[in-house]
This record gives C-alpha cells, sequence and structure tokens, in this order.
C-alpha cells in the first residue's frame, strides 16, 4: 500500500501558515508605505538586495526543506539591527516585515520564470517568524532598552530573540509536515527541532553576526559576509545534489527485482514509503529515515542469487534460514558500494527475529532492520490490495509473532500509520 504524502490536514495547515503570512504581509506594507511610515531607505534597500539574492540561491535541505538560509540570516539581521554606520536605525517592527516581504517576492521570481516556484508555505513561515522576531525586538520596550549596552549583552539578548523566533519556526514546520505526511506531531516537532539545531544554529549566529558587524561597518558589512556564505552554500548545494542523484539511482536499481520478476510490481516502493512512515512515527531523525528509505528499496536485492524465485517474491513464506541468505547476500552487495555500510547492516539484519528466547530483546538488532522486517512482510501479505480484510488478517499475523518475530512498538506505529492512511 502506498502510503500518501499530502491530504487534507496538510493543507489546512499549510492554508492556515499561507493565511498568517500573507495577511502580516500587508498590513506590513500598508502601514510602512503610510505617510512617515518608512525610515532609513538606504539600509533598507541594502538588506533587501540580500535578502533577494539569498531566496534565488535557495537550496533544498536534507528531508525534502525547502530553505534559504542566506536570506533568512540576512532577515534576522535586519531585523536585529539597532546601530548602523554610527547612527541608531530605528525602523518599526512592521517595516521589517515589509522589507523582507518585498524582498523574498523579488527573490522568488527567478524561480517563478524558470517553472520552479518554492512553496508559498515555506515562504509565509519564514516571514511569519520574522514578524514573531521583530514583534519581540522591535515591537516592545526591548529594542530601547538594548542600546548602548555592552556588546556581550547585547549579543545575548540577540542570540535569545533568534532561539524564540526558530523554535517558532519548528513548531509551524512540524504542524504543517504532521498534516502532510499523516504523522504524530510531537515524533514530527523533535525532527525539527533536530533539523534547526543544525541549519538553524548557523544561520541564526550568522544573522546576530552581520547585526553586530553592521554597528562598526554599516552596510559593508553584508558583501564581507555574503561571499563566504554563497561558497558554503554552493558547495552544501552539490553535496544535496549528490545525494538527490544517489536516492534516485537506488530507486532505479530496486526495480530490479520486480523487472526480473523476483518481486511484485511496486513493492519495493510501498515498502519503503510504509517502513519511511513507521520511522518517522517512531522519532527516527532525517539521516536515519534517509538510510531506512535506501535499506527498504534494496531489501530484496539479495533474491537476484535465488534460481528458482519465490511465489509473489514473498519472503515472509520463506525458511528462517532462506530468509537470512537472502539478507546477507543483499548486505554483500550493498557493502561493495564502499559508503552505504550503515544501510548494508540494516538489511543484513532485517531477517533477525527483534528477541531471542529469554532475553529482553536482541540489541543487535537495528530498529530500521525490525522496520524493515515488519514492513515487508505486511506488504507480502497484502500487496496492493485495497481489500481492509485481507489488511486487518495481515496486522493480525504480525500480532501473533510478536512474542519473538516482530518488534510489538514497530507493529504498534505500523497499525497507526495505517489507520492514519486510511482516513
Amino acid at each position: 500500500m502506498s502510503l500518501p504524502r499530502f491530504d487534507d490536514s496538510g493543507i489546512a495547515g499549510q492554508l492556515v501558515v499561507i493565511s498568517a503570512g500573507a495577511l502580516l504581509a500587508v498590513i506590513a506594507v500598508v502601514a510602512t508605505a503610510s505617510p512617515g511610515g518608512f525610515v532609513g531607505p538606504w539600509t533598507a534597500l541594502a538588506f533587501a538586495a540580500f535578502i533577494a539574492l539569498g531566496e534565488v540561491v535557495r537550496i533544498t535541505l536534507p528531508g525534502g526543506r525547502d530553505a534559504a538560509p542566506i536570506a533568512m540570516s540576512g532577515a534576522l539581521a535586519y531585523t536585529l539591527l539597532t546601530v548602523s554606520d554610527g547612527a541608531d536605525v530605528t525602523h518599526s517592527a512592521l517595516q521589517s516585515v515589509a522589507v523582507v516581504a518585498v524582498a523574498m517576492l523579488i527573490g522568488v521570481v527567478p524561480h517563478i520564470a524558470a517553472g520552479r516556484a518554492p512553496g508559498l508555505d515555506g515562504l509565509a513561515r519564514r516571514l511569519v517568524v520574522i514578524g514573531f522576531a521583530a514583534g519581540i525586538f522591535r515591537g516592545t520596550e526591548l529594542d530601547e532598552s538594548v542600546r548602548g549596552v555592552e556588546g556581550w549583552l547585547l549579543a545575548m539578548v540577540m542570540i535569545a530573540v533568534v532561539v524564540a523566533a526558530l523554535s517558532v519556526d519548528a513548531v509551524l514546520a512540524a504542524a504543517v509536515r504532521a498534516g502532510a505526511d499523516r504523522a504524530p506531531f510531537l515524533a514530527v516537532l523533535r525532527n525539527e527541532a533536530r533539523a534547526i539545531v543544525g541549519i538553524g544554529s548557523a544561520i541564526g549566529a550568522t544573522g546576530a553576526l552581520i547585526a553586530l558587524a553592521a554597528t562598526i561597518m554599516g552596510a559593508w558589512a553584508l558583501p564581507v559576509f555574503v561571499i563566504p556564505l554563497l561558497l558554503t552554500q554552493f558547495s552544501f548545494r552539490r553535496f544535496a545534489t549528490i545525494r538527490a542523484t544517489s536516492l534516485q539511482t537506488i530507486r532505479a536499481l530496486s526495480r530490479v527485482t520486480e523487472l526480473g520478476g523476483y518481486t511484485e510490481t511496486g513493492h519495493s516502493r510501498r515498502v519503503s514509503d510504509l517502513a519511511v512512515a513507521v520511522g518517522r512515527e517512531l522519532g527516527m531523525t532525517d539521516a536515519e529515515l534517509l538510510d531506512l528509505e535506501y535499506a527498504a528499496l534494496m531489501h530484496d536485492i539479495g533474491q537476484l542469487s535465488l534460481v528458482e524465485p519465490i511465489p509473489g517474491g514473498a519472503t515472509v513464506v520463506a525458511a528462517p534460514n532462506e530468509q537470512r541468505r537472502i539478507a546477507s547476500l543483499g548486505a554483500d552487495v550493498i557493502r561493495q558500494t564502499g559508503v552505504l555500510d550503515d544501510v548494508a547492516t540494516m538489511v543484513e539484519q532485517q531477517a533477525e527475529p527483534y528477541r531471542r528466547a529469554h532475553e529482553v530483546e536482541h540489541a543487535d538488532v537495528p530498529l530500521g532492520s525490525r522496520i524493515i522486517k515488519a514492513v515487508n512482510a505486511y506488504d507480502d501479505l497484502v500487496g496492493d490490495s485495497l481489500e481492509t480484510a485481507r489488511r486487518l488478517e495481515a496486522l493480525e499475523r504480525l500480532r501473533l509473532g510478536m512474542a519473538y518475530e516482530y518488534d510489538p512498538r514497530v507493529v504498534d506505529s505500523l497499525t497507526k500509520t495505517l489507520g492514519r492512511s486510511a482516513r
């Protein structure tokens, strides 16, 4: 069964975020365009150009997250700016939002012209986050109280605002993603928080540094920062492209068993989609989910060694020793790549029971292997059938094997995942 990636809950979450971002942008632009509402035009223009450039060179982060780290750094820097070229910066919170909104729209024009328009929910979410940060820093008495304080204290205040803003970003991203992927909110939130700790800390720190540097260098701080940021981002883009190419290659290779008649058509992709959904339910990180996806796609590659294919490719009906032999041969093939050792281990251990007699748990079996074992068995029994009775019978069979074969946590998460996808 192929799990959908998008549903009504996901649409509702996106619409809320998009509506909030659009409303905030309109209010900010109208307020800033009113007489006396726009101050510091040259500073605003410089930061707007920086943010627009960041939108042009946007990237896709692990986990399929569309992001513009340079633009976000520039937006945070403009929001946190207190002094530029020795003069106080007094623009309002709404002006911060207005400048960022206009710069974002300018930056996405080339993407729209090229037919690769970014998701509106991502743009709106970032704008809401900037609005939140601006509301704290520039829309309260905090803005006045931090002026003239020691540099380290100002930096600490900026860091606190950034942490609060990124926390809001994680919550909003998790709300949208949980609905779209039909995954539990708390599990998705943990994963989003982990992702924010990595790239978010870099974005926040860069934004604060630009704001602090501008107190001495003024707008010249922007070109000083933009060159190393661009070089770093281009390097990351190449890395992300290589990862995407690897995934596409593995997806193509996973169909070899189907084309050879060893497994049913669509089996590896169904197992992969369902395994990733279960892994997300169990709180696996993006890196772990990627390895799980690789392993699930290639879990049957060892069947190519069989003289006679297993009927329907259903390894669940094969003898335990035969299952282990197929898994071991598949792992040997994967290890030949020299870079997928964790994936190979996951494939190799997929035939092992989750626990042995007189043991609480077989600690050597990775969680990914346990997921693949249960999901593969389920798909072997159900295939692409839509019959409710057949699905229930397959789940009941897995429950009967929870004493030794199947991890009860995995079976429980699989049941919940299937339940959500059937709504």
